[in-house]
């Protein structure tokens, strides 16, 4: 199987904005090496899809991040069975950062995905294929907080405000990458959150230390449910998909690892890993 892809924008009226979303999935044309602003990419661009059905896979990326940033990953599930939708935070993203840190995003990036779920069930190109109460999320860093939301989680602001979130029951399974969990330290915010949970951090980690996973394994409701491990000698930007080597730079932070991680491997590694439990909890169960 290869990999097509198809670039949507999705409508957020109550904001008043469109953010864009790179919906990749099975196609039975080959992938060719395809530019995405500075990352190449093996997909077949607006390709067929393959004939099935197949769970939906959304990708919240990190803090003024990029819904590229996790290609590797995301090519491997969708060339193995899924329908996986990367999208970009409106405001909180490489190029438009203006609400990181503001309350008014931590409402947003819940919306967000509960939105393109919308949209790519909604798609005349997509939505036939796609299994409507079989939706996993993937989210890495603030990414993991847009998760544990999505999912049931009742965040609250550092003033111990609620903050006022939708959760969405066609969410099944969650995978946390380094996921940052300070706005559920309240007791009882992640009681509702029942779904399986896949969650990954990092050794080395000075942006998501190891407290942030104990307050996930502390406060669902049934610790059984959440699979968590540490990666050995991994750093907190070490689930990036590595970088070109022309972006590679000591001072630019998401392209450098702890010494003597190799990446690349990793990255391999973890699309298996993360395969593996998705076809478990979504097409086994």
């Amino acid at each position: 199987m290869f990999v097509g892809s198809r670039e949507i924008q999705v409508i957020d009226e109550f904001a008043g904005v469109s953010f864009p979303a790179l919906v990749m999935y099975p196609t039975c044309l080959p992938s060719v090496p395809t530019a995405f602003g500075a990352y190449s990419i093996d997909v077949s661009s607006n390709a067929s899809i393959a004939e099935g059905q197949y769970p939906l896979v959304v990708v919240s990326h990190g803090n003024g991040g990029s819904h590229l940033l996790y290609r590797t990953l995301t090519t491997h599930l969708a060339k193995n069975g899924y329908v996986v939708a990367m999208l970009e935070h409106a405001g909180n993203n490489r190029n438009n950062n203006e609400l990181e840190g503001k309350q008014q995003n931590l409402k947003n990036r819940p919306r967000h995905v509960r939105l393109t779920m919308d949209a790519v069930f909604s798609d005349d190109y997509l939505g036939a294929y796609v299994q409507q109460d079989s939706v996993a999320v993937i989210g890495h860093s603030i990414g993991g907080y847009t998760a544990l939301a999505v999912a049931g989680g009742t965040p609250w602001s550092e003033a111990r405000q609620k903050i006022e979130v939708d959760a969405d029951p066609r969410v099944r399974a969650l995978v946390l990458l380094a996921p940052a969990t300070a706005w559920f330290l309240p007791e009882g915010s992640l009681r509702d959150v029942t779904v399986p949970i896949l969650m990954l951090s990092a050794e080395h980690d000075s942006f998501t230390p190891g407290w942030h996973t104990d307050v996930v394994l502390d406060g669902v409701a049934d610790r059984t449910q959440v699979t968590s491990r540490v990666v050995p000698n991994a750093g907190h930007f070490s689930f990036l998909s590595p970088f070109p080597p022309k972006m590679k730079n000591a001072a630019f932070l998401p392209s450098t690892d702890p010494e003597g991680f190799d990446r690349a491997a990793f990255h391999e590694a973890l699309g298996e890993e993360v395969l593996k439990y998705l076809d478990d909890k979504l097409k086994n169960a």
